[in-house]
């Protein structure tokens, strides 16, 4: 039987680690793909188009809009972020579990195009732990950081929207744990609808 992928949408606070986490997953196991977002923002300090993001002017963003070139696409502290559908598309059919990171807005429009998505927030131990993250990155202002954690409260309201929390305290345990979640999501009988098929018609012929 050949083994569809799962669209794993894993969202999380600015300064959770949900980045490290997912670069950590890719490079440990082999069955995943990553989702390269599209962004307005500028980059970060080693950040590379096409590697961290796509990073695109408004006017490009906009176009690919109205070209119903993304999956979803959200503003967020006053940049565009975007899935792009063909690279998804692509991966999912040939057996690859495709990894989008995107926040909790673009996560619940994905949900509602693809049923069968798991969705995953990643949490800090305690709010205390999120601001020092974000301090510790040394690439913010004081207000910018301000804003993420206000952002963060906002966002808080809606995770129980998500199959699954991980707690980002040992990054070890961390991977381990979203691995396990992602594998067990295969078994399920939803996801295996052709496989039981299979066995009830066998069945049948064995009255």
């Amino acid at each position: 039987m050949k083994r569809k992928g799962i669209l794993i949408i894993v969202s999380g606070f600015s300064g959770a680690g949900k980045g490290t986490l997912v670069k950590k997953l890719l490079e440990e196991y082999s069955n995943y793909a990553l989702s390269i977002s599209a962004t307005t923002r500028q980059p970060r300090p080693g950040e590379a188009d096409g590697r961290e993001y796509f990073f695109l002017q408004k006017e490009e963003f906009e176009r690919k809009i109205a070209e119903n070139g993304l999956i979803e696409y959200a503003a967020y502290c006053d940049n565009y972020y975007g899935t792009p559908r063909e690279y998804v598309e692509q991966q999912l059919a040939a057996g690859k579990d495709v990894i989008l990171e995107i926040e909790i807005q673009g996560a619940l429009k994905v949900k509602k195009q693809y049923e069968d998505a798991v969705l995953l927030f990643v949490m800090p131990p305690s709010a205390e732990e999120l601001r020092r993250r974000l301090v510790g990155r040394g690439t913010e202002t004081k207000e910018v950081i301000d804003k993420r954690m206000h952002r963060a409260a906002e966002e808080a309201e809606g995770i129980e929207a998500y199959d699954y929390i991980v707690i980002n305290d040992d990054l070890q345990t961390c991977v381990r744990q979203l691995h396990e979640i992602i594998m067990a999501a295969h078994n399920t009988p939803g996801r295996n609808r052709e496989f039981i098929e299979n066995i009830r018609t066998e069945l049948e012929g064995e009255k």
